[in-house]
């Protein structure tokens, strides 16, 4: 009967169980591919004491039961040895037919995770803990903001999550709730008020220089269109008979300068929306005062926009935030009382809350907003205060 094999404090060795010369321990096992794999650490048991020097680590055993446990439950070793990079660069080369704007969003996951230590750690070897700290480190050292945070961890932890379907993990590092981990510094683009409106309106329509764009600007406040609605216009998307305009497309530009016709987000965005007299006329004035240029441009068969930048193509939501930004920036230079901060996304909020405010009945105005859910109608476009709490009890004590 051979003599069985000990360490040098005289404790039994198992199968493939091994102690250098150096004192560290070596476990040997066959992976479910028919791989030899070693392992290896400085303690035996998980009572033993680490090395002076020696930074810590599992015990050898503690090591053995989690092989052995994943081996059962045909867990991948080494999680496919797939890096964070690897791993997210083969999740979005599965996701086939998503919009432009999706792309972007991934490929800018993508560069960060290229120039980031963390894209070449080893899937198995990220804990939540340093999930969490990567957060915070976005955050707090490279100045990232809650928003751009929110983007990349919708990109890795259905990265992760595909990781655990495959067998290659057994748990989510990124499955947490993210508001618990990092500051949500992000400010919320709240609506603007009636008076603030009809001030900024004002300073618009008698500016020499911006007046040029009032018409379009009143029409963003007046109809609630998402910009890219607005940029998708045509003079046949205008229905003067019906007094309706048509919102069945969105216009984008990518990231490379191709101009691109896109169906909107939701079945629910393609819809007809009211126009006001005051509206139509706004309308009325573009068409009157649209230079037809040399060769008209054509994005995808559609053909006919009522906004066309000084090159002859059609202008993009980058034009109107560039103009209302340098508005509100003059317009804050010429009065003591400043106007907060509007975008084309502001006058759809505020389009939004003075409907919700008048009263309309929330599905009319889910309808007009092409909003899929009502609770997005109800709860991220609706901005009540105090003193429209105070009409409200007025008028309903008042009935």
């Amino acid at each position: 009967m051979s003599e069985k094999r000990r360490d040098k404090r005289n404790r039994i060795l198992r199968e493939g169980e091994y102690q250098r010369s150096d004192g560290r321990y070596r476990y040997r096992y066959i992976d479910e591919d028919g791989t030899e794999r070693n392992i290896y650490s400085w303690r035996l048991d998980r009572n033993d004491p680490m090395p002076n020097g020696k930074k810590y680590e599992l015990s050898l055993r503690e090591r053995e039961k989690q092989i052995q446990a994943d081996l059962f439950d045909h867990i991948v070793t080494n999680g496919g040895n797939y890096t964070v990079l690897e791993l997210v660069e083969k999740y979005i080369s599965l996701k086939t037919g998503v919009r432009v704007s999706t792309k972007t969003g991934y490929q800018t996951v993508v560069n960060l995770l290229q120039k980031d230590s963390f894209g070449n750690s080893r899937i198995d070897k990220v804990r939540m803990s340093d999930a969490k700290l990567w957060l915070i480190k976005l955050q707090q050292t490279d100045g990232k903001g809650y928003s751009s945070i929110h983007t990349i961890r919708g990109v890795l932890r259905p990265a992760f999550q595909m990781a655990v379907d495959d067998d290659l993990l057994r748990k989510n590092p990124f499955d947490f709730e993210l508001a618990s981990v990092v500051v949500n510094d992000s400010v919320t683009r709240e609506a603007i008020s009636r008076k603030q409106e009809r001030e900024l309106l004002k300073f618009i329509r008698e500016d020499r220089h911006y007046c040029r764009y009032y018409d379009g600007i009143y029409i963003l406040f007046h109809t609630g269109l998402r910009i890219s609605e607005f940029c998708g216009l045509t003079m046949q998307d205008i229905e003067f008979e019906q007094h309706r305009i048509r919102a069945d497309h969105q216009l984008q530009r990518t990231s490379d300068m191709q101009y691109i016709i896109q169906e909107p987000k939701t079945e629910s965005s393609v819809r007809y929306v009211p126009m006001t007299s005051q509206v139509e006329e706004c309308f009325r004035n573009i068409m009157k005062n649209r230079e037809a240029p040399k060769c008209e441009p054509m994005v995808d068969g559609c053909t006919g926009f009522l906004f066309l930048d000084k090159n002859g193509m059609p202008m993009v939501a980058l034009h109107w935030e560039k103009y209302m930004e340098r508005i509100v920036e003059k317009y804050n230079r010429t009065y003591r009382v400043q106007m907060p901060k509007v975008t084309p996304h502001v006058c759809r909020h505020t389009f939004c809350s003075n409907l919700a405010k008048s009263g309309m009945n929330p599905k009319t105005l889910q309808y007009i907003m092409g909003h899929s859910d009502i609770s997005v109608t109800l709860n991220t476009y609706t901005h009540v205060q105090f003193e429209d709490a105070k009409e409200e009890m007025a008028r309903v004590a008042s009935a």
